[in-house]
């Protein structure tokens, strides 16, 4: 991909495990990717998700081309597998007559092993080559998936208009909170947290509707129906606290600019920890907010005295977390960087495959 070059075809390939996480960054990652002029296509095992998650942009989104798993018969000049899925083996023999820029798209992570491995080569027996990218979050990983314009349509949101149009609008005094989790055990907590002053909660479908069935008299609770990434995005900007999980909420949370608990995917090793934990540090936020996000993911007892759970103050939690955006802002998004470390690969060739972007 030169500029006297045509745009390459770029194939997307993507297995969907247990929640939305993996479709979610790989459908918002095809969506740019063609608003930048390339040609996508989208495979995928279970697109099913995209029905709703897609819903305002429809599954034929211009540009991109969805596909079922294993796939086209011919290999694209750019190749992404996302998250290890492990292309098929008919595409791969596919490749082998083509000599693709292969990219495996790995998990975000704030730990320090990315820098380390982001943009290395694997060399294949036969002949192919992986390279390895890493999103993350300074700058020398790959960066956080941001579309063009994001923070303008922020400074333009309306989000008591946006609540009243939804069929809840927000009453004086009211904090409003959304809830996007996995099974929590610290919800019960939280909830009694919240009930420090009148709170409207937004519940959005799945663990968050499922958990929360009885709430202190200070919170009230609206059952949300499944919404697509624009609106998604509505939501975080509406709310003075977020509770998401997973790696595309925790970055839409993070261009919201607004506090937010950020439940890792909980592994049985407890893995997660350690990401928890790396997430905290390079964000800077106060101690108390780090002693919350400890205990929302099962790290610690949640703060406060017995039977008395506290939020720490959000107009310092906000700050922090805005001072952390600034600088992510100040870095090129991934779509950008990814194209980038793409034009070099396929300008460089054999010859400099142990240079990174």
């Amino acid at each position: 991909m030169t500029p006297d070059r045509a745009p390459a075809r770029w194939d997307i390939f993507c297995r969907v495990v247990d929640n939305f996480g993996d479709i979610g960054v790989c459908w918002r990652l095809a969506v740019q990717l063609a608003a930048a002029g390339e040609r996508v296509r989208l495979v995928v095992d279970d697109a099913s998700a995209l029905a709703w998650m897609a819903a305002r942009r429809a599954l034929g989104a211009p540009g991109v081309e969805v596909q079922p798993w294993p796939g086209p018969g011919d290999a694209a000049g750019v190749v992404i597998e996302a998250f290890g899925c492990e292309l098929p083996e008919t595409y791969v023999q596919a490749m082998r007559a083509t000599d693709p820029v292969w990219v495996n798209l790995e998990y975000l992570s704030a730990e320090d092993y990315v820098e380390r491995s982001h943009g290395l080569p694997s060399p294949r027996a036969d002949g192919l080559r992986k390279w390895f990218f890493y999103p993350g979050f300074t700058a020398r990983t790959g960066g956080l998936q941001r579309e063009p314009g994001l923070m303008q349509r922020r400074a333009r949101f309306d989000r008591d208009a946006w609540l009243a149009a939804l069929g809840s609008p927000r009453r004086p005094d009211e904090q409003v909170v959304s809830l996007f989790c996995y099974e929590n055990a610290a919800v019960g907590d939280w909830l009694d947290a919240l009930a420090a002053r009148p709170t409207l909660l937004l519940l959005t479908p799945g663990w968050a509707q499922r958990q929360v069935r009885a709430t202190p008299p200070a919170v009230r609770t609206f059952r949300l129906p499944w919404l697509d990434q624009g609106e998604f995005d509505h939501l975080l900007w509406a709310s003075d606290l977020n509770a998401v999980r997973g790696e595309d909420s925790l970055v839409r949370a993070l261009w919201s600019g607004a506090p937010f608990l950020w439940q890792a995917y909980p592994q049985r090793d407890g893995a997660h920890a350690a990401k928890v934990q790396a997430l905290m540090s390079r964000l800077a936020l106060p101690a108390e907010a780090v002693s919350c996000q400890l205990a929302w993911n099962g790290l610690a007892s949640w703060p406060g005295l017995p039977g008395l759970p506290a939020l720490p103050p959000l107009p310092a939690w906000q700050a922090a977390v805005e001072a952390a955006r600034a600088q992510l802002l100040a870095q090129d998004d991934l779509a950008t960087q990814l194209r980038r470390f793409v034009q070099l690969r396929r300008r460089s060739g054999p010859a400099r495959e142990g240079v990174c972007c």
